[in-house]
């Protein structure tokens, strides 16, 4: 079987071929792995509540012990129709558990691997790839035009109109985990219960929550070395009743996200073109990290990660004094994004 290309995922998976034995679904989009391992799953079998028809077991269990691999894919059903095992990631190779599954010729079974991102030449793959009986399904992190069809299959279905422009604001809030995506757009949906039209105040009020915007503002102006305004957030979160890890928790977020970012950057990429292709940035946001961009380089971001986590720990052992040493660590950040400016 030839690698399978992303975009011929979907329509191979609805028309599997009766002689897969074995499908694998990898990659780094974790979401979109476990829901396409799901569908599989369900659209396979007769009946998926029924735990004859359908086993899920986990990849370490499984490993630890192939046999069990082999008893389930030679059971045979009670009232026929096809089995599946769906097998669930783990940190052990699942590699000897495929080509068990491969070999065994009894019973009629199907069975779902999920696994991360694998290397070309990670045994698993290639043993898939390689196979006439298996299935080897990439899942990369959405794009644009993945996104925009995911979110104009939802609308639709939920009969609900979105212009191009809301639609193409809606894809730039999203990120690129269809999972995330997904539960990003029904909360949306919930939000818009007996509308029939998704607008752009819609979309900002659900995918930007009040204290989320707040603690990304604080972030933001940190990081662009604006030092007056992150700490007057600071204080204003505090009084607001915003707990001090949470916050540091989102400053190093930030600084793990934009690393790439600013490596980007370091390669000659123009750092608004950068900015506007971070797919997980909310759009508000893309101003400021376009300063960013170029006040910050990736290992000066790996210095000021660590120094952020080091505060954490700091916080934790004196409590006492977790407001002041929150706020040194924070204007921090500031001092050092505005000694670049200067």
């Amino acid at each position: 079987m030839v690698a399978l290309k992303p975009q011929d995922a979907e329509r191979t998976l609805t028309r599997l071929a009766p002689d897969i034995r074995l499908v694998l679904i990898y990659g780094p989009d974790t979401g979109l792995v476990s829901e396409r391992a799901r569908k599989l799953a369900e659209n396979t079998v007769t009946d998926a509540a029924d735990p004859f028809l359908l086993v899920k077991l986990d990849g370490d269990l499984v490993a630890s012990d192939p046999a069990r691999m082999a008893d389930e894919v030679g059971t045979i059903g009670m009232f026929g129709g096809r089995r599946v095992v769906w097998v669930r990631p783990g940190t052990k190779n699942l590699a000897s558990v495929a080509e068990i599954a491969l070999e065994s010729e009894g019973g009629d079974t199907l069975v779902i691997l999920e696994s991360g991102d694998l290397q070309k030449s990670a045994p698993l793959r290639t043993l898939c790839e390689k196979s006439k009986r298996a299935l080897a399904v990439p899942c990369y992190l959405d794009e644009g035009r993945d996104l925009a069809a995911l979110v104009d299959d939802t609308f639709r279905n939920a009969r609900i109109s979105v212009s191009r422009e809301t639609r193409q604001l809606l894809v730039e809030s999203l990120g690129g985990n269809r999972l995330a995506s997904r539960r990003e757009i029904e909360k949306l949906l919930l939000y818009l219960d007996g509308k029939t039209r998704v607008e752009p105040e819609d979309i900002e009020a659900v995918l930007c929550n009040v204290a989320d915007f707040k603690a990304d503002m604080l972030v933001d102006a940190a990081y662009a070395g604006r030092l007056r305004e992150a700490d007057a957030l600071f204080r204003r979160l505090l009084a607001e009743g915003g707990a001090i890890t949470p916050l540091l928790g989102a400053l190093i977020r930030h600084g793990l996200a934009l690393i790439p970012q600013a490596e980007a950057v370091s390669r000659g990429k123009n750092p608004d073109m950068v900015a506007d292709n971070w797919r997980s940035l909310f759009f508000k946001r893309r101003a400021s990290a376009k300063q960013q961009l170029q006040l910050w380089d990736p290992d000066r971001l790996r210095d000021m990660v660590a120094r952020l986590q080091r505060a954490v720990l700091e916080t934790r052992r004196n409590a006492a004094l977790d407001e002041a040493l929150a706020s040194r660590a924070i204007l921090d950040v500031a001092r050092s994004a505005k000694r670049v400016r200067r």
